[in-house]
């Protein structure tokens, strides 16, 4: 009997064999192999998903290769900094548009989708409305951003990331609420407000509850988890127009840690509401690895196959967004504002190489069920 390779010989020969001769000729290093290299935009397209990056600004109007990378691998993309509050809105009588216009021109140049991110968070928020937003105007002002912003780019977004990460366990406020700025300011009727206003500003775009720590097998994600689906469960009883979860997906490789049966169960519940999944800011935190170069890539890509595995064997995911588009060194994790560093935590390697993830993610998508989306 052949014998059966080991996991990391397996991850190896696969991605050599997915790499191949249609690519420019660095890319043609990584293997002898002559399969050309299929974009993953178009691989994730056949089986009814869109595929994509979060975009740097910085990057988009000033890296030829990283133009070329994006126009390359995408169907979808999603400005990473580029329409968060303290970005379109930095002072309470001034908007700025332009980061945030380059990248829809571009998009719409390559007849790519667009997701917009985020009205409500506790973080990215201009000193202006901590300071001089209160009990008394707050509606106002969130509405009026929102049917800003959103009124701007009516009908040319796929979706809008309306409340990000309104869940914190930890903050020990009834329903685990996060006790954000705009809990404080209007309580858990801001995110009534936020969807209300997004969806009178841009009825077509796909409203979402954007979230992270939904993904792994253990107590904090598993309490997570059913606090958001009851949130969700609410917000639909009482008509709010949420219709899409992101489940942000920011893993970590060395851990131990492992998925399981309660997320796909999880994933077909927020499904029965009514809802399309999509995976908004996927990457791979690689900072807890202590293996030499070869063994971390394995790791790393095994983390992206595994998980994206499991969620498409759903058939419920219509997204997936990858937190960046080429690794660069960085703190990874929602929470995280400092601590290790990750180093590997993407695709591609600068320059717009496919790494051994983009390969086996290549694979998961080619071995996808096709996903089906909620329709109405």
């Amino acid at each position: 009997m052949k014998p059966q390779p080991n996991r990391r010989t397996f991850l190896q020969t696969a991605s050599a064999g997915l790499l191949g001769s249609a690519l420019p000729a660095p890319l043609l290093a990584l293997s002898d192999n002559k399969q050309p290299w299929t974009p993953l935009g178009r691989l994730a397209q056949e089986k009814n998903i869109s595929f994509g990056f979060a975009l740097n600004y910085r990057l988009l109007s000033g890296n030829q290769d990283y133009d070329a990378l994006v126009s390359r691998e995408c169907t979808i993309v999603t400005p990473e900094n580029a329409m968060k509050w303290e970005a379109v809105h930095p002072e309470p009588d001034r908007y700025t548009f332009t980061q945030a216009d380059a990248i829809l021109d571009f998009a719409q140049q390559h007849a790519m989708k667009i997701r917009g991110h985020a009205f409500c968070w506790h973080r990215a928020l201009p000193a202006w409305v901590t300071h001089d937003v209160t009990k008394q105007n707050a509606e106002e002002v969130l509405r009026q951003h929102i049917a800003t912003v959103a009124g701007r780019y009516k009908g040319k977004l796929h979706s809008w990331d309306v409340v990000n990460e309104a869940i914190q366990l930890k903050d020990n406020q009834p329903g685990g609420w996060r006790n954000s700025f705009w809990f404080q300011q209007l309580g858990p009727a801001y995110l009534d407000i936020a969807f209300d206003a997004a969806s009178q500003a841009d009825p077509a775009a796909i409203l979402t509850y954007n979230d992270y720590g939904l993904e792994y097998e253990n107590h904090s994600d598993s309490a997570k988890r059913k606090a958001v689906l009851t949130m969700l469960h609410d917000l639909k009883k009482h008509g709010i127009p949420v219709r899409a979860l992101g489940m942000q997906s920011h893993l970590r490789a060395g851990t131990g840690e492992s998925f399981g049966s309660d997320l796909p169960s999880f994933i077909k519940e927020v499904r029965d509401l009514g809802l399309e999944i999509f995976v908004t800011e996927l990457d791979v935190d690689d900072s807890h690895l202590t293996v030499p170069d070869l063994a971390r890539d394995s790791a790393i890509a095994d983390v992206y196959k595994r998980y994206l595995d499991l969620v498409l064997s759903t058939t419920a995911v219509s997204v997936v967004i990858t937190w960046g588009a080429w690794d660069i060194v960085k703190v990874t994790g929602a929470e995280a504002t400092s601590g290790p560093s990750a180093q590997h935590p993407l695709l591609f390697a600068p320059g717009g190489l496919p790494k051994l993830d983009a390969a086996l993610v290549a694979q998961s998508f080619r071995t996808a069920p096709l996903q089906h989306q909620v329709r109405g």
